[in-house]
């Protein structure tokens, strides 16, 4: 049984990438349960506190070697995951080093700093999904930075800009929450290594080498304070995770509006198959922009999930800690099936220019309306201006002609060659155009910073 759609043989590849999901799997937890404990025993062996040979007899264990069911069954019993897990540990060790194993640590510095090895993996895998969005996107935008379209506002008319400033616009929006990224690697990729109440008494004088030796090993930041109760880093690092799925909803949102058959001025890449209806053969659902939307309504549910663990009581807290299992993976999981979905859109969407140029043009010149209101201002004051402006409007949308005819018509003799310049597009197309460049190019300097960091495998 499943109880995540993430996790499901069925929905899980709609919802997330493999690559993602095999970071978060038992496997990879175990693998990074395995690093951290190694790391730990090279640590306290340069201290002299363990045998110098387990380390290695460690790194000599493959994550395959554990029995997942009984992990579980044992899981179950212990309350964490980390219990039988070091317990199976000294099992497949020699009887001289078992006692060794998990020396003066915590079953949460396990845990957490295993987690955060797989943040790591995460942000790689997020990293690179953002260079291929923005340099789509940035591409794509260039292109069509003089593509003339409607812009919208509730919904309706508003005023002329270009395809490629609402291209520039998501870019824009998913680069700032790009740029963030680096810095929040190193916030939040940081060891956890407190023992049991996080003052590390079990190492004695040997506290500060060994943390520090340790981080370096797995190259983690290494904070003064033990991070058992500051949850901090788990909630910002799930709240960026939904900020960026919220940042390429909003490409998502405009996508599906602009793919609808009335505006048809966009459309998803198509393949065979995909987003086809069970009933209605004529169908094509836009797949991608459905995952990013799905990823984002469930996002918000998670990141407060993060939030509350931040209530943590004394140095230790009951069922708070545990709840961070359910939420931040699943984020990441979200995440990974918005950033393919978003890749495909940057990469290939589908622009029908001569469509936005008719729906440009099919309310005869409405979208300059502030622009005509503005050029009848000196001949008639600013509450006629408007008052006229918007009586053409109305007698346009009652099929009365066009607005640009019914404006110029009841516009005096004088202002009547302003008013022709207003209805003209060049301006508004021209300011949407230069636009562009400066939101690209800076996007491309965030580009430029999202190269994987350099950690030990």
């Amino acid at each position: 049984m499943t109880f995540s759609a993430l996790d499901s043989a069925i929905t899980g590849p709609l919802f997330a990438a493999d690559a993602m999901r095999a970071v978060f799997d038992d496997r990879a937890r175990i693998a990074a349960m395995l690093r951290v404990e190694a790391a730990l025993a090279r640590a306290e062996a340069k201290s002299g506190l363990v045998d110098k040979a387990l380390a290695p007899a460690i790194d000599r264990i493959s994550p395959a070697a554990f029995d997942l069911a009984a992990l579980g069954r044992e899981t179950a019993v212990a309350g964490v995951p980390v219990i039988p897990f070091v317990r199976a540990l000294q099992g497949k060790l020699p009887q001289k080093l078992r006692a060794s194993v998990h020396f003066a640590t915590t079953t949460q510095d396990i845990a957490d700093t295993a987690l955060v090895l797989q943040v790591a993996e995460a942000f790689d895998l997020i990293a690179v999904d953002l260079r291929e969005v923005l340099g789509g996107l940035a591409r794509l935008a260039r292109r069509h930075r003089a593509t003339p379209c409607v812009g919208r506002s509730y919904g309706q008319h508003a005023a002329p800009v270009t395809f490629g400033y609402v291209v520039a616009t998501w870019l824009a929006g998913i680069g700032e929450a790009a740029a963030q990224l680096p810095a929040l690697r190193q916030r939040v990729l940081a060891l956890s290594l407190g023992g049991p109440v996080g003052t590390l008494t079990g190492l004695g004088g040997h506290a500060d080498s060994v943390r520090a030796a340790m981080a370096r090993d797995l190259g983690l930041a290494a904070p003064a304070a033990s991070w058992h109760t500051l949850r901090g880093r788990m909630a910002e690092a799930g709240t960026w995770v939904a900020v960026l799925i919220g940042a390429l909803a909003k490409m998502a949102t405009d996508v599906a509006r602009l793919a609808a058959t009335e505006v048809g001025e966009v459309a998803e890449p198509h393949a065979p198959g995909r987003g086809g209806s069970s009933a209605m053969p004529h169908k094509r659902n836009p797949v991608a922009a459905t995952v990013i939307l799905a990823a984002h309504a469930a996002a918000a549910g998670y990141v407060v999930t993060l939030l509350n663990a931040m209530a943590a009581e004394y140095q230790r807290p009951a069922g708070l800690w545990h709840a961070e299992w359910h939420a931040l993976p699943a984020l990441f999981g979200l995440a990974s099936g918005a950033l393919r979905e978003s890749r495909a859109l940057a990469a290939g969407l589908v622009v029908d220019t001569a469509r936005m140029k008719a729906n440009l043009d099919i309310t005869g010149g409405m979208p300059m309306a502030g622009g005509v209101a503005a050029a009848l201002v000196p001949s008639l004051g600013r509450d006629k201006a408007h008052r006229l402006v918007a009586e053409a409007a109305d007698a346009a949308r009652d099929r009365a002609g066009s607005f640009a005819a019914l404006v110029l018509a009841a516009a005096p003799g004088k202002s009547r060659p302003a008013v022709e310049a207003a209805l003209s597009t060049a301006p508004a197309i021209d300011a949407a155009a230069a636009a562009v460049p400066p939101i690209v190019a800076e996007a491309r300097a965030v580009r430029a910073r999202l190269a994987p960091a350099k950690r030990k495998s």
